[in-house]
């Protein structure tokens, strides 16, 4: 297949590579030209529980192009970019191209379909990889857990989705398709709410988070606000205890630092609003206090407003 991959960070370098050396024509799009001309020069090394992976046939650019006889695109940027990708692809890519959106958190699916309704919109969860970018072309990663793909708008036949979903295993990902992707969506949203912003703020990486009696209970707060807004939407959630459930992935991951405090301690923006942020305004509509996600928010935006442009 010939696969579009934008945004090529850690997890989008992973697909990269993995697709790449399953076969599959790559074309990979970046804003970071130094990661892009390591990616055409030396290729992409990727190091995680496998080995090594070294990527060599990937068509790296800083521009989306090439993008001609797409069987699918994977969006991997961050949801802070997400909308800027998509109004870039909009015009260079066949509406018969399915769109797979891979982001952290609440609203990527409404973003796409904004602007791209007329093709298959397919949600991604990426469970617990624990991925970092290291240098350019070289990234590193803890775990190949699994990867869970959902359509969300006009279905797409079964065997399309399925040929995608092979296609993805052929690259050594774990991947199952799923009728209820908001629910995958919204459990995995609990883990990040429960550590993304709470790590942030307190300066630590998961284990030292789950370590730490006070800053643990703190983390659960946010949680169980979250998991509130879930059971008033009607999210059927797969489990009945939320907090062994978040307890367990947290000791599943370890010592990981979520990538919201990986940008946090670069002084970048973070996807705050996408994760700890999406719970206040959903949780005002079923008039459910969050002062524990507002207090979060709060620090971040405070830091993140210091951030020269």
């Amino acid at each position: 297949m010939k696969i579009a991959i934008i945004g090529t960070g850690a997890m989008g370098s992973i697909y990269a590579a993995r697709f790449s050396k399953a076969g599959h024509e790559v074309v990979a799009i970046d804003i970071w030209k130094d990661h892009v001309d390591c990616i055409n020069r030396a290729g992409l090394l990727i190091e995680g529980p496998d080995g090594k992976i070294i990527a060599k046939n990937i068509k790296a650019s800083t521009k989306i192009l090439d993008l001609e006889g797409c069987d699918f695109c994977i969006i991997a940027t961050k949801a802070l970019s997400l909308e800027k990708s998509i109004r870039n692809l909009k015009e260079q890519i066949d509406l018969n191209v399915p769109i797979i959106t891979i982001q952290n958190g609440l609203g990527a699916g409404d973003i796409v379909l904004k602007h791209m309704s007329n093709n298959t919109i397919i949600l991604g969860v990426a469970e617990g990889f624990g991925a970092r970018l290291i240098a350019p072309g070289h990234v590193t990663h803890t775990a190949n857990k699994k990867i869970r793909l959902g359509s969300i708008s006009q279905k797409p036949k079964v065997r399309k989705l399925e040929n995608i979903a092979s296609a993805w295993r052929s690259g050594g990902l774990k991947t199952e398709i799923y009728e209820n992707i908001e629910q995958l969506i919204w459990e995995k949203l609990l883990c990040n709410v429960t550590l993304s912003g709470p790590c942030s703020i307190f300066g630590c990486n998961v284990k030292e988070l789950l370590n730490d009696k006070e800053h643990w209970a703190f983390a659960l707060s946010c949680m169980q606000e979250a998991y509130s807004v879930g059971l008033a939407k009607g999210i059927p959630f797969s489990f009945e205890d939320p907090i062994d459930y978040v307890t367990d992935f947290a000791k599943r991951v370890g010592s990981a630092k979520p990538s919201m405090l990986q940008d946090f301690e670069t002084k970048k923006k973070t996807e705050i609003d996408f994760i700890n942020g999406a719970i206040p305004p959903l949780a005002a509509k079923s008039k459910i206090p969050t002062p524990f996600n507002d207090h979060v928010c709060r620090i971040i935006h405070d830091a993140e407003r210091q951030i020269k442009p």
